[in-house]
This record gives structure tokens, C-alpha cells and sequence, in this order.
């Protein structure tokens, strides 16, 4: 692990070989099933892949994380590792409605026929950064349009869309189709704004308790609020919800959007523990700690808002704190969960994580000229 960083361009530079050099070989190597063109679920912390069935969501994360390395100037040789990543994720995951199933079995044939919103939601983004990278080499456009069209039926009676699972009314899958309306806005395509100017209201308006200005989860079919234990108060993601209003806002000129990103970023760092310097999992709706330990991502997301809406300390201790989580035998793999004792579990690292570490970097090293 570094020694403290003495500022953001130090910091930037650590992060940015580690992505450079170890990162993305690994994934783009070990992290790939050469038999059926399919990114690995998961590496051993000293590089070696795990078997375990295929996600949609981690296939497009990475087709993500290397077409966006491309884009932002890592090497032309990842964009080779997104473009033979979709393919198959297409041929695999896709249904005939559009949307993509929730899981494969590694040979590619379904374990099940379910299609999370979520998922469709990083279909999307991966459609938007192949778009971004290579817009001639496919008709992501295209895709893109299906997918949404697809996700209409999903549509939920008082406003946006409708999750599978135990929690229909949710605020995390539209979390993550605000970022990619805002991708698909960043590639090109000004129709996005709809999505975007719609989830945006959904989050100030709903999401978005107006008393504590936390961001609750978890909501009725009227986008009430649950309360007791569904009163969840999630640090992570009262950051990554700060750091795409604070981009929408700015993009708007909404001040509102604006106030309320602030906001979101106060209150994640109730959720960040000073001594190991990370943010905690969970807090309940009055702020007391629900769930000590520490997943990754919501690291990354404190990073990412840091820089963006906090001061360079804060920004520093973000980075250091994540840091940590990278300390393995295989540089460019990751440790996931710190326990409240500060030992990590022993466990394979999730490819999803990916995703986060890579926007984290590109906005650091952004952050760092």
C-alpha cells in the first residue's frame, strides 16, 4: 500500500499506473473465458479466475471499463477487449423482447429468464462507451434505443420504472439509468435528456428525504419512503447519488440539484469511519451505524464526490482509504469487504467492482490536470 498521499496529482499518478499497468492486462487476460468470449465473475486475490456463473451486469461493467480505458487514452488494445466482450454479450444475455437476462450458466445457456432494470441499465452504459470509443464499429445507437423501448413495459404507475425482486420501488436501479442517460447525453444523443430531466426529478422530489436530505432506497408503489427496517441509509450511495446531480445540476444550471448533491455528500460522511478511514456499508435513517463493515464500491463513490464536492482532504483521505483495498498478492486485483475489526474477508475479487474503480480513477486523474 502507498505511504499517504501528499496530494491529488500524487495520488492521481498511483491510481493511475495501477489501472495502466496491473488492472486492466489482468482483467483483460486471467479476467477473460477464451472458450466462450465471456468476462470471468471473479479472480482469486493472487490473479486466478473463479468458476461461477456469468452476470449480465458484470459482463457489461467490463465491456464498459475497457471500452471507457480506451476512450479516455490507456491503449487503442482495449477497445479490442470491449468489442469481443459484446459480442457475446449480446448473443448470450439478450432476449427477444431486448432485454438482457440476469445470469448464465458458463457455457452460455440461461439459469434463469429474469431481466433486472438494473442490469438493463449497464447494458446501456456499455452501449454508450463503445459508443464514445468506436461509435463505427456497431449499431449501439440502435441497441440502445431497443433496450430502452424494451424497459417501457416496465414503467411503474407513479413514475419511472419498477424493479424485480423483493423491492419494485427502488431508487438504485434508477440511480444507475440516470448514469446512463447522462453517458448517452456525453456520447451524442440529446434524446437522453428526457430520462436524465425525469430520474433527476424523481430524486429531488421523491428519493430524496426533505428533511434529513438523505437519499432513502427502498419505497412504496406511491415513491413513499419505507420506514423500521426498510429505512436503509446507504453511505455509498449517498455519494454516487451527489456526484451525478452535482453533473446534472451543473449541466442544468440547477441550483437545486445542486443544494441537494451537497447534501447528499454531507451526509455519506456521517458513514465514513476516521479510524480506518472508510465509509461503512450501511447507517439507519437517524444516522447510527447499521452495518460496520466496508464493501469497495462504496469507496470509490466517497473518492468520486470527494473531488467533486469536498475539499482536497477530504479527496486524499477517499483515496487512501481505498487504497488499502487494493494491497493483494496479484497487483490488480482487490480485497471487497473490511470487516468493523479491520481485517478483510478471505474472497474472490467481484469483477463489478471494476466498474467503480475505473470511474473512480478517470475522474481523479481528470481532477489531478
Amino acid at each position: 500500500m502507498p505511504a499517504p498521499f501528499d496530494n491529488i496529482a500524487a495520488a492521481a499518478a498511483w491510481y493511475d499506473a495501477w489501472l495502466g499497468e496491473a488492472a486492466l492486462p489482468l482483467w483483460a487476460g486471467a479476467g477473460v473465458d477464451r472458450a466462450h468470449g465471456l468476462f470471468q465473475t471473479a479472480l482469486t486475490v493472487d490473479g486466478r479466475p473463479v468458476d461461477a456463473p456469468r452476470r449480465a451486469r458484470a459482463q457489461a461493467r467490463q465491456v464498459f471499463v475497457f471500452a471507457s480505458a480506451a476512450a479516455a487514452g490507456y491503449g487503442a488494445d482495449w477497445l479490442a477487449v470491449a468489442r469481443a466482450g459484446y459480442g457475446p454479450f449480446l448473443a448470450h444475455f439478450r432476449r427477444p423482447d431486448g432485454l438482457f437476462l440476469r445470469r448464465i450458466h458458463a457455457d452460455g445457456t440461461p439459469l434463469d429468464q429474469d431481466a433486472d432494470v438494473y442490469d438493463q441499465a449497464f447494458a446501456l452504459l456499455a452501449m454508450a462507451a463503445l459508443q464514445v470509443a468506436d461509435p463505427g464499429s456497431g449499431d449501439y445507437v440502435g441497441d440502445a434505443a431497443r433496450t430502452l423501448g424494451a424497459l417501457q413495459a416496465r414503467r411503474a404507475p407513479a413514475g419511472g420504472f419498477e424493479e424485480t425482486g423483493a423491492h419494485p420501488f427502488q431508487a438504485n436501479c434508477h440511480m444507475h439509468l440516470f448514469e446512463s442517460a447522462l453517458a448517452w447525453e456525453a456520447a451524442g444523443e440529446a434524446s437522453w435528456a428526457a430520462i436524465s430531466d425525469e430520474i433527476a426529478g424523481l430524486a429531488t422530489g421523491r428519493f430524496i428525504d426533505p428533511r434529513t436530505g438523505a437519499l432513502r432506497e427502498f419505497f412504496d408503489a406511491e415513491w413513499r419512503a419505507l420506514e423500521g427496517e426498510g429505512g436503509l441509509v446507504e453511505p455509498g450511495h449517498q455519494f454516487e447519488w451527489a456526484w451525478l446531480l452535482e453533473r446534472w445540476g451543473r449541466a442544468r444550471g440547477d441550483a437545486g440539484a445542486l443544494a441537494a448533491a451537497r447534501r447528499l455528500f454531507e451526509t455519506g460522511l456521517k458513514g465514513v469511519d476516521a479510524k480506518r478511514q472508510v465509509a461503512v456499508n450501511a447507517l439507519w435513517d437517524d444516522f447510527s451505524v447499521r452495518d460496520g463493515a466496508a464493501r469497495l464500491w462504496p469507496q470509490t463513490e466517497h473518492l468520486k464526490a470527494a473531488l467533486v464536492l469536498g475539499t482536497q482532504v477530504q479527496a486524499l483521505t477517499a483515496a487512501q482509504g481505498l487504497a488499502q483495498y487494493l494491497d493483494v498478492p496479484a497487483r490488480g486485483a482487490w480485497r471487497d469487504k473490511l470487516q468493523p475489526d479491520g481485517t478483510f474477508v478471505d474472497e474472490p475479487a467481484p469483477a463489478t467492482s471494476f466498474y467503480h474503480l475505473t470511474v473512480a480513477i478517470l475522474e481523479l486523474t481528470a481532477r489531478s490536470r
